[in-house]
């Protein structure tokens, strides 16, 4: 694990930032998990930061608080939506780490389409 990705070890959330079609960036504060070098988001399908990395996979992230305040180096990346199969053993992960919380984040966002996972390679 190279040592920019380690600043993520003991964090509990990431900004995320990513790119609208004119250029402009959105920072959005998100759970992840860490599997293999790789940084994976689990959202649901209809969000926003989908539809950008769809767009344009080019993404940056920081370890953050609560609210997005940076904790750490800002580091590039690059995103891409995993297949649903391979996503099954992401949400296990997640589900473990954030716990009882992510059983309360699945009700409240329940309307908003399935879910997706976002993998994110560090470069």
């Amino acid at each position: 694990m190279s040592a920019d990705i380690r600043q993520f070890n003991d964090a509990r959330y990431i900004n995320l930032e990513t790119f609208k079609k004119n250029g402009k960036s959105v920072f959005t504060p998100v759970w992840f998990v860490i599997e293999n070098s790789f940084i994976f988001v689990v959202t649901r399908a209809v969000t926003g930061k989908v539809k950008r990395v769809r767009n344009n996979p080019n993404v940056r992230i920081v370890p953050s608080g609560f609210r997005g305040e940076p904790k750490g180096t800002w580091i590039g990346g690059i995103a891409e939506i995993l297949n649903p199969a391979d996503s099954t053993r992401i949400m296990h992960l997640r589900n473990r780490k954030y716990g009882l919380q992510a059983k309360l984040a699945s009700l409240l966002t329940m309307r908003k389409g399935k879910y997706v996972v976002l993998s994110i390679k560090v470069i």
